[in-house]
Parts: C-alpha cells; structure tokens; sequence
C-alpha cells in the first residue's frame, strides 16, 4: 500500500520551486517496500559475484526484480542502463529472461561487467586447481617490471614497496604463464579487488581517505585504517570466497531471487563502454521497453578519484583519468562546460532541431533557473565552500536534460523508466532534483506516474547541521511512463 508522503516539503522553498512541489505532489509516495538496503549496494554485500568487489555505487539485484514486477514488467523485453556501473540492472534482469544494454564510461565497471561474464561460464574445477597452484609460488620471483603500475599523483606511494612488488609479480605471472583466458581473467580480477584492502588508503565519498602510516600529510583528524591486510592474506581470502560461489552454483542466477529465475535466461548483456551523452543518440528510435538505472548524483563525488587505483590497476595515465572526469556526466566542482560539445554533435548528426529543442526546454526550466539564482547569489556573499558549485549543478541537469531527453525518444509506447536519485542541499539550500527532472521528463512525453520515497530521508552532513539544523532530503525512485 502506497501512501502519500507526510513529510512537509522543504522549508524556504521559493516560488517556482513551490509551483512545481504542487504539481507533483501527490505523485510524491512513500512506498513502504523501499528502503536504503534495497536502493544501494548494501543488499549485494553478500551477493555471489557482486561481494568480490566493493562498487558501492550500484543498487540492489533483488532491487531489479521488485521493479520489473511491482511495474507489470512480467514480459520480457529490452532493458537498458545507461549508466551500467557494475551491471546489476543487467544481470539480475537477463536472469529473469530481458535483453539487456549497459552504457558505462568507467573502465572499473566495464571491467568488473566483463569479469562477471567470465564468471558465469567457467568450469569452477579448472579454477580450483590453478588456485592450488598458486600456493607454492613466491610472486616476488615473477616479478616483470613491464606490468608495474604507472602511479598517478594521487595513487603513489598506496601500498607498502614490498607488497606492491608482490602484486606485481602476482600480475606478471598471470600474464606469462597462464593459458587459460578464463582463470587468467579472475585470477586478475580477484588483484583488482583487493587493491584498496592492501593500500593505505580507503574510499570515502569525494576522494580517498590516507592512513597515518602512508607517510602522506593529514587533515585536521588523523585517520588510522586499522588493519592492513598483506597481498596473500587478501588475495587467499579473496579467491577462497570466488571459488566457494562457483562451486556452489550461485553464478547462474538460481538463487538471486525470491520469485524463479526464466527458464531461458537472457542473452550476454550489450555492454557500450562510452558515455551515454555519445551512445544514447545513436540508439534506434522507441526500441527500449524498460529503463533502471541511477545516474551520478549531484553530490561531488568523483569517481575518478575514489576509483584512482583501479583505474591505474587497468593502466590509466594521468592524461586518462583527466579524460575521464571530463567524459562523465558532471557531478564534480571540475567538469567543464559541454554545450558546445553537445551542439556540435547534434549537428554532426544532422539532429540540431533535437539540440534545440533540449536545450530550450532547459532554459525554461524555471524552478531551476531559480535554484541557479539563488546559488549564484550564495556564491556572491561567500556562502559556497567551493565557487564551482554553481556550474556543477548547471551542468548536471544541463546534461541530464540530454538523457531524459533521449530516454522519452527510445522508450516504446508502455515503455518505463525507473531511475534511483537523491535530491541534494548546498549551503542549507535543497536542489528538488526529483522535480526538475520529473518535469523535464514530462516535456518530453513522458508521464511521471509516481516519484516513490524512502521512509527514512537523506540528512544533510555534519557541517551543513551545524549551520543550517537537521533536515531530510528525499531519496526517491522516479516512475515515468511513456504512456
């Protein structure tokens, strides 16, 4: 049972904002089945495949199959996530019989995608035995220099000199000496899994959190990670979990979800290792049945920088991680203006009528033009901790006016799209993301049948309540249909 939302909308809403608070009021529900395990990464934390490696970006498998039910889903069709991450939209899905697409601009999730494929097809025997295998080899003895990681400023000096010399000896010998693709492949994915477990560092929102001991300067609080695991300790541990669930059968999907997996799963996912700002137009017209995905949120977080070891792990220079954090949809203080950019696509394919059309419907976007002038006027009295936080929000529904755009355009009539977002608050000041993008949605056919909330809000960080007091913001799945 769905019911609206008790809670009062934001305080100090102002005028557009409140125009469109009470154009989709009632639209705003509770559904008391979401909650903040479903929605994130916590509900795979001890999912087959998906606990290998922490990607804390994703959403829940289980997740996927309430939506595709609760939604009328129950005819399998096209499935797309434009924002593939790790691919749990698409996995879950395929289990239940889908075709499924996945865009996905991080080589980390390309990667971590590529190696779940690997996985649902090897012979769990063979693999066992080359772990066997493993045990008696010291890696320092393989160790190649050609597979040595090319730090970034921000990844060097991550790991103690004599375990990263195992980790390389590790990677060297995988290289050399293994026939197998297959094992070679996990075996390789099991490294890139533990890099944060053996580094001093660790993930932590915007950007990596330094132990004391790396012998980098602190902030203000010290930060001690506790223990740091050596190479073969996480590495044992790492294979002995990858080989537990192969073993057990659990790569197959069968015991993913409440209600049966399809008797004929769907094919391999179409995995697009580009930003869906590039892909998305190039897709056929009304060929998509069902979008689930979650974007970036507007929040900072760069995933350039709290990913900055795996991306060196799969060979990224500086030059390439420049590439990539202006490449992903802006979400950081850093990514830089892509108007141009998008324009002159557009007209590369003979689209600008499109281009113009979005960007108009942009631009009249009052309640958001009206988030960007009160913004910009916080940044006038200093009230921003960062001045680029105003391009930051312009940019990001600059482009997600793109993709919702693109979205409307390759639904097919019923078609749905389910997307997971947080709304955002800077300087006390809430961005109703939910709205804005439920209303860009709308201009471009689509119908926003119900924007559904957790019980439980976001609250603000421990600076902003200091200021500003303790106030929820909505974590929301938005429900538009092209009806």
């Amino acid at each position: 049972m769905l019911e609206e939302t008790s809670a009062p909308h934001p305080v100090g809403i102002t005028e557009a904002r409140d125009v469109l608070y009470q154009k989709f009021q009632k639209r705003i529900v509770h559904n008391p089945d979401l909650d903040r395990t479903l929605v994130s990464f916590q509900a795979n934390k001890r999912t087959p495949f998906y606990s290998w490696f922490k990607y804390k970006e994703g959403f829940s498998q289980r997740l996927v199959a309430y939506l595709l039910e609760r939604l009328g889903q129950n005819t399998p069709g096209v499935l797309l996530d434009p924002f593939a991450g790790a691919g749990a939209a698409l996995f879950a899905a395929r289990t239940l019989g889908w075709q499924t697409k996945g865009i996905e601009v991080l080589p980390v999730g390309i990667y971590a995608m590529q190696a779940r494929l690997v996985a649902s097809r090897i012979d769990a025997a063979v693999f066992e035995k080359e772990i066997s295998n493993l045990k008696l080899l010291d890696f320092a003895h393989h160790y190649d220099e050609r597979h040595a990681l090319s730090h970034i400023a921000i990844t060097k000096y991550a790991f103690r000199e004599d375990e990263e010399q195992q980790l390389i000896g590790y990677i060297s010998y995988c290289h050399k000496k293994l026939k197998n693709k297959d094992v070679q492949t996990l075996l390789l994915y099991a490294a890139f899994s533990i890099l944060e477990e053996i580094s001093y560092t660790r993930k932590d929102g915007q950007y990596l959190r330094w132990d004391y001991r790396s012998g980098r300067s602190q902030g203000k609080k010290v930060f001690d990670k506790g223990h740091i695991k050596k190479f073969r300790e996480a590495l044992e541990e790492k294979l002995s979990l990858m080989l537990a669930d192969l073993k057990g059968g659990l790569m197959q999907g069968q015991l993913l979800f409440d209600k049966e997996p399809a008797q004929n799963p769907g094919p391999e996912p179409h995995l697009y290792e580009d930003s869906c700002l590039n892909l998305l137009p190039t897709l056929p017209t009304g060929s998509i049945d069902f979008v689930l995905t979650s974007p970036p949120y507007a929040n900072r977080y760069d995933y350039t920088r709290t990913y900055a070891l795996e991306l060196v792990y799969l060979g990224c220079d500086h030059e390439d991680v420049k590439r990539l954090r202006q490449t992903m949809l802006s979400c950081t203080v850093e990514n830089k203006d892509k108007q141009a950019q998008l324009k002159q696509y557009y007209e590369s394919l003979g689209r600008i009528a499109d281009y113009e059309f979005v960007n108009r419907t942009f631009e009249q976007q009052e309640a958001l033009q009206e988030v960007l002038a009160v913004l910009d006027n916080y940044k006038d009295e200093g009230r921003l901790n960062n001045q680029h936080i105003v391009r930051l929000v312009k940019n990001y529904f600059y482009e997600m006016c793109f993709v919702v755009f693109e979205l409307s355009r390759l639904m097919r009539r019923g078609g749905v799209v389910a997307m997971v977002n947080d709304n955002v608050r800077y300087a006390g000041e809430e961005v109703p993301v939910d709205l804005i993008l439920s209303d860009m949605a709308e201009t471009f056919g689509l119908t926003t049948h119900n924007i559904w909330t957790l019980g439980r809000g976001k609250g603000n960080s421990s600076q902003q309540m200091g200021v500003h007091g303790r106030t929820e913001l909505r974590k929301c799945i938005y429900v538009w249909k092209k009806d």
